[in-house]
């Protein structure tokens, strides 16, 4: 436990999962002044927003520092790392939708976003108020350039898709679903495969509502008939939880017998995500990831199996960098290798 008055920072967080309180009720009898406040705000802005969970914790973050009572820099850092600890605890606790995802990408948002507002205190020491003026709009210029992401993205990332291609994507991803609008608003005919991603099947019937609406032929295909049907898919477009340091991706389960799949048959796999997803983490394995990527999802459709049978459904998979094609961020078209220079510029 932390011993009164005691900090901690956004990179332990990470190291501190399993002592955490796993619920509001807790969060509140913790005694850990706005944080109850900042996860209510987090969860108001949850309910009707179109936008992914990194983008609503930068937006309270902002708010945070907006209405930040502290009168030193250490002071304004102690409270974007309580928020920011708060808002991980809630995305990891039973109170938190299952379906939702995972705190993978909302942790890398939350560090990068504190890295990026910080770096101001070593330009105005000594002054203040100029510092935190100067936090606040390095913190409002890089929610702008979040949410302008998805855009850079599908004009960098339509091209790829060729008219009369077939396209398979797994699991319900904002900024697939933002490249694959982009080419057909730009006149491009072609038709997707969307697959089950089961157990939870999350965005599947929005996902297949908007394509259909946009005029986009769909195909649903479970699962296990990935490889059946890959033989006549030109490529495949994938979302991810997050972009681990080697170039490899953490997505939903599925997506690393995609890789293998499309590998195998030499189709491309492509993967669109947001930079602010770039995670300071090196996996090795699948057994590599943190615990809660492993817990299983929402299991009511396995229902039917009799008592004592264990489920291993796991909401993510790892999937390692050489299965990668290409990455479309808004830092540009990148391959799985270049990577780790780009977080090190994200973090440096």
């Amino acid at each position: 436990r932390r011993e009164p008055g005691q900090r901690l920072s956004v990179s332990q967080v990470r190291d501190k999962r399993e002592s955490h309180p796993r619920s509001l009720r807790e969060l509140e009898m913790a005694g850990q002044g706005k944080a109850p406040r900042v996860v209510e705000f987090f969860r108001e802005q949850e309910k009707n927003a179109t936008d992914s969970r990194p983008i609503l914790a930068i937006r309270t973050l902002l708010l945070v520092l907006e209405e930040s009572t502290a009168t030193t820099m250490m002071g304004l850092q102690a409270e974007l790392e309580q928020a920011t600890e708060a808002l991980l605890l809630y995305a990891d606790s039973d109170d938190s939708e299952p379906s939702r995802s995972t705190a993978l990408s909302l942790r890398s948002g939350c560090e990068l976003f504190v890295r990026h507002v910080t770096r101001s205190f070593v330009d105005f020491p000594g002054d203040f108020q100029a510092c935190k003026d100067m936090v606040l709009r390095r913190g409002g210029q890089f929610a702008e350039l979040s949410e302008r992401s998805r855009l850079s993205i599908a004009r960098l990332g339509h091209p790829f898709v060729r008219d009369g291609s077939v396209l398979l994507t797994h699991g319900h991803s904002r900024v697939v679903m933002q490249v694959l609008l982009e080419a057909a608003r730009v006149g491009k005919q072609f038709s997707v495969v969307l697959t089950e991603c089961s157990p939870d099947r999350v965005g599947v019937v929005e996902q297949a509502r908007g394509l259909i609406e946009a005029g986009i032929p769909v195909t649903f295909v479970p699962d296990a008939g990935v490889a059946a049907v890959m033989e006549r898919v030109d490529m495949a477009i994938v979302g991810a939880e997050a972009v681990v340091e080697s170039g490899g991706v953490v997505n939903r389960t599925g997506t690393f017998q995609i890789g293998i799949i499309c590998a195998a048959l030499k189709k491309p796999l492509y993967v669109a995500v947001e930079s602010y997803k770039f995670a300071r983490l090196y996996p090795l394995h699948q057994r590599d990831l943190p615990a809660t990527v492993l817990r299983n999802g929402p299991d009511d459709n396995l229902s039917f199996l009799p008592e004592g049978v264990a489920v291993s459904a796991q909401k993510c998979d790892y999937t390692p960098a050489e299965l990668v094609t290409l990455l479309f961020t808004d830092l540009g078209v990148l391959t799985p290798a270049a990577v780790s220079d780009e977080l090190i510029k994200l973090y440096s």
